[in-house]
């Protein structure tokens, strides 16, 4: 475990490194000892910081969400990161790829909570009953660090890897789409460049943020009422050039839309 020093430092490196578009080594190399506690409190730090700065939580993301995923980094369980407001993107604007290090999309669904979901004993029938709708999403992943050389120490404190998130038009209740076997097809330029199911995320998205609720539940956090909540992809992560136009498409959800400039 690191002294509080050193988490301060840590933090203050990646802070940096996303204002300045200058990728660092990873804290798993420069920090050691460094654990998920204390990647949780070096994000943290940057949240809090970014929130006295003006921003407003806009909801939160999964990561880690997939079994392939998890055996890469070692854990059984997945991590977590916050989604400001200054992240929400839009369709209808071109999203400049020079403002990041080393973008990724990654197709998801969303949830949107009409109600505050409970933390400790949360459960899949609670998030169903609070969540208003879903929708088709884009998230749009970066890391702080040189190359994507993460460990799990790593993303976490680098906010889970996010950058921003792109929610289609289509609303639909859970009632009338079953969360758990959406089929999604994500296109780049018109070209099919990845496909899957929504049981590739913990078997079912609404698992994951059953999970989330818990896990925040303990760093004093609640998943609110209009609160976005991105479960973890149902594909692989795609890179992203300049010039890109990528399409997701959901069955039975419709789709959703992202252009880099």
């Amino acid at each position: 475990m690191l002294e509080e020093a050193q988490r301060a430092a840590a933090a203050g490196r990646l802070r940096t490194a996303e204002r300045d578009r200058a990728p660092i080594e990873p804290l798993t190399d420069e920090f050691a000892g460094i654990d998920v506690v204390d990647a949780y409190e070096i994000q943290l730090a940057n949240i809090r910081r970014r929130l006295a700065d003006g921003a407003r939580v806009h909801g939160h993301k999964v990561g880690l969400s997939s079994l392939v995923m998890q055996q890469m980094m070692g854990v059984d369980e997945p991590d977590y990161g916050h989604l400001l407001d200054d992240m929400v993107l839009s369709e209808d604007t071109p999203i400049e790829t020079s403002a990041y290090c080393y973008p990724r999309i990654e197709v998801e669904i969303g949830y949107v909570l009409g109600a505050s979901l409970p933390g400790e004993g949360c459960t899949e029938a609670d998030v169903l009953a609070a969540t208003e709708y879903v929708v088709p999403s884009l998230e749009l992943i970066d890391s702080r660090i040189r190359d994507w050389k993460i460990r799990l120490a790593d993303t976490i404190a680098d906010n889970a890897s996010s950058a921003g998130v792109l929610l289609g038009a289509a609303r639909v209740s859970p009632a009338e789409l079953n969360p758990a076997d959406v089929e999604a097809v994500l296109h780049r330029d018109g070209r099919e460049v990845a496909r899957g199911n929504t049981s590739a995320v913990l078997g079912d998205p609404t698992t994951a943020v059953a999970w989330l609720a818990r896990k925040v539940a303990s760093f004093g956090v609640k998943l609110e009422a209009g609160h976005v909540i991105l479960p973890g992809s149902c594909t692989r992560a795609i890179d992203v050039r300049p010039g890109d136009t990528f399409r997701a498409e959901f069955a039975g959800l419709g789709s959703v839309t992202a252009r880099f400039e």
